[in-house]
């Protein structure tokens, strides 16, 4: 993965994106309005991919910090890198184009330079993010993700978005797209979990072999959504090896943990609402680690997933009881 003076990478449609994103998801507890001033200071510091999803439910708050920062002069829309997802009410077809519409109608922008399936997962459509039955189970709906795809490559040609990838996707059901009858364009990426207790090396070899890039979502461990993750799970920045070796180089340990994404070939994202947090994560690119560093993070793989989707298992889809 050659990277270009700009930190960006080039995908197998031709396009460029940056190997370091902004993630914008954040708990339902916090307020929309930080997740929009802390999206402001990280295109101030220098943070030109911006992660967002219908789902987080702060796209106009996103789009509002994003037209700001063009209208101030900071950055031109040609700078920024916006990325969308496609929710799992809206696998249907017909449903692609006008959810795509949404998202570009929140964040006031003509079009975005990459928009993915958020997950395999299909659910009912309807207003609801989390449709439930009277038992409080997941409604979920039977959609021929390939019929999803095709629908996606529609809005690529009508110039709706630049880029299509996936996201959450396991090897079997990205093999079902590139497998596709008349595909007409591969996804550029797969967005999953990864960090060093997950670090999805099998997944990452095979993203490669098919010139496909791996977006690292949760590179740092999540921010601990008491709705997704078990309290007692293990706290990734915590692990003494990650410490030792950002003593060593005098930097933090979501530092190392971010640049060793960025030497392994895989485009990471990276969130917070702090404004030093934010400042630190783009100093990735000041420092490297040695092969050695990256055999011993290689060697803390746990193969945990905070990002389980409690309750999902059973619908069809469900992407993590595959082994990758």
């Amino acid at each position: 993965m050659a990277l270009s003076r700009s930190h960006r990478v080039t995908m197998n449609d031709g396009n460029t994106i940056p190997v370091l994103g902004f993630g914008t998801y954040a708990p339902g507890s916090v307020p929309k309005s930080e997740t929009g001033m802390a999206t402001k200071v990280a295109i101030e510091v220098g943070f030109r991919h911006i992660d967002g999803a219908f789902a987080y439910g702060n796209e106009k708050e996103v789009g509002q910090a994003i037209r700001a920062k063009i209208a101030d002069g900071t950055v031109t829309r040609k700078d920024i890198f916006c990325t969308g997802k496609l929710w799992n009410t809206c696998h249907r077809p017909e449903l692609v184009r006008p959810a795509l519409e949404e998202t570009l109608k929140n964040l006031q922008l003509d079009y975005l330079d990459l928009y993915i399936i958020h997950f395999p997962l299909s659910f009912t459509p309807g207003k609801e993010i989390y449709p439930m039955d009277e038992n409080q189970k997941p409604i979920g709906d039977s959609v021929d993700l390939r019929d999803t795809w095709e629908a996606m490559e529609k809005c690529k040609d009508a110039g709706l978005v630049k880029s299509i990838g996936v996201s959450n996707f396991n090897r079997r059901q990205l093999e079902m797209i590139l497998n596709k009858t008349g595909l007409k364009y591969k996804p550029v990426c797969n967005q999953v979990e990864c960090h060093p207790y997950l670090n999805q090396s099998k997944l990452l070899e095979f993203c490669k072999s098919k010139d496909i890039i791996l977006v690292a979502h949760s590179a740092l461990g999540t921010q601990r959504d008491p709705q997704w993750v078990d309290e007692k799970a293990p706290i990734v920045l915590e692990e003494p090896v990650l410490g030792a070796i950002a003593k060593k180089h005098n930097r933090s340990p979501a530092q190392v943990a971010l640049r060793y994404q960025i030497q392994r070939g895989v485009v990471v994202l990276a969130g917070s609402r702090s404004e030093k947090e934010i400042k630190e994560n783009f100093e990735v690119f000041e420092f490297q680690l040695t092969p050695e560093d990256i055999k011993v993070i290689d060697g803390i793989n746990k193969t945990f997933r905070y990002c389980i989707l409690n309750g999902f298992q059973e619908l069809p889809n469900y992407p993590f009881n595959d082994e990758y």
